[in-house]
């Protein structure tokens, strides 16, 4: 299972400490302008050591193409891509050789695999999300050509939230600050607590909010295939994330109907639109037209650069603490990963709805 989608379909691959990171993109439309300086700029939100809330670590995250582009256009041939592991410190990790680190996946991957990489975690690591990203990259660059756009920013971290809705706020500015917050002093608050937090050797989590704009009608499917949970599913595939929720999510639950139901009315335009988008764009689990906007939560990074209590390989009680460089919180260089996600989600939606009917809509 290292691949998503189905007619827009990413496969990763590689390993924290390996040689590379990399993946194939299969089916990217053919005829897309490659915007090379816009991949790399993707990955540069992406990449570690872009402020003091980050960890340490440098890399360059430099993308090499190695298919699927001729003359700096998409061939509609699979496109093959590699980012090469540069600044890795393996010798960090070798006091973990034997122990199981509290909420990491490495007991799990022992047990499932009998034999798992200690090094960063190996394929559990976060930097597979690298690939996630530069193939993230190019559905954009095709989403672009239609007229939809995603952006993403931190809506809280730890107690400290960022009030209202993605209306209330520019999101242009989303990157002028480390955090990644709209609003420049709830985005102090929450720099302030994150350096509060790194400093006690401890992390935070919080939610990181995103709005998709442009969508058309008819994105998704009926029964299996709803688009909100396509969607679920590729946000909870992201490394620390524990919920989704989309439009009100589990506000609405304490709500009525009466309250909540998008009531239907004319465009001016010979259309039709809803007053409301408590429904979050998406209803029956297909897109009505509407911003389709939802929230991801991350746990607390489970890394800390203190003393913890585990066990080793052969069950005896023990103790751990964490040597290396470490994001005390993810939330901003988790934001550029829940848009490539998205992206993803609705570029293959779009081209699988393309596929269900003859003829234009």
């Amino acid at each position: 299972m290292n691949s998503t989608g189905t007619l827009f379909r990413l496969t990763t691959f590689g390993e924290s400490h390996g040689p590379a990171i990399g993946g194939v993109i299969d089916g990217m439309p053919a005829g897309i302008e490659v915007d090379m300086a816009f991949i790399q700029s993707e990955l540069a939100r992406r990449k570690p050591g872009q402020s003091n809330l980050t960890t340490a670590r440098k890399e360059e995250d430099e993308v090499e193409l190695l298919s699927g582009v001729f003359e700096g256009k998409t061939t509609g041939c699979p496109i093959g891509f590699l980012v090469r592991n540069t600044n890795q410190h393996s010798e960090d990790y070798e006091n973990m050789r034997n122990l199981f680190r509290p909420s990491h996946a490495d007991f799990t991957y022992e047990q499932k695999y009998g034999i798992r990489d200690y090094r960063g975690g190996g394929r559990s690591s976060a930097r597979e999300t690298i690939s996630r990203v530069v193939g993230g990259a190019f559905a954009k660059l095709a989403l672009r050509q239609l007229g939809i756009s995603i952006q993403a920013y931190t809506q809280q971290v730890g107690n400290i939230v960022l009030p209202g809705s993605y209306r209330d706020y520019d999101l242009t500015k989303v990157e002028e600050n480390a955090v990644r917050c709209p609003d420049e002093a709830v985005a102090e608050k929450m720099s302030q607590l994150i350096m509060q937090v790194k400093g006690e050797g401890d992390t935070i989590g919080g939610v990181i909010a995103c709005v998709i704009k442009g969508c058309p009608v008819g994105l998704g499917e009926p029964a299996f295939g709803k688009l909100h949970a396509r969607l679920g599913a590729a946000m909870l595939s992201i490394n620390a994330v524990k919920g989704f929720e989309y439009g009100l999510g589990f506000a609405g639950a304490c709500g009525r109907g009466s309250e909540q139901n998008d009531i239907f009315e004319p465009d001016g335009r010979g259309g039709v639109t809803t007053r409301t988008n408590n429904s979050g764009g998406i209803q029956g689990g297909i897109s009505n037209g509407q911003d389709i906007y939802f929230r991801v939560a991350f746990k607390p990074v489970a890394t800390l650069l203190r003393e913890q209590e585990t066990v080793d390989c052969e069950g005896h009680a023990t103790t751990l603490k964490a040597r290396g460089r470490h994001d005390a919180c993810v939330l901003p260089r988790a934001v550029p990963v829940v848009e490539a996600m998205a992206a993803i989600t609705i570029l293959d939606a779009y081209l699988l709805d393309k596929s269900t009917r003859l003829g234009d809509r």
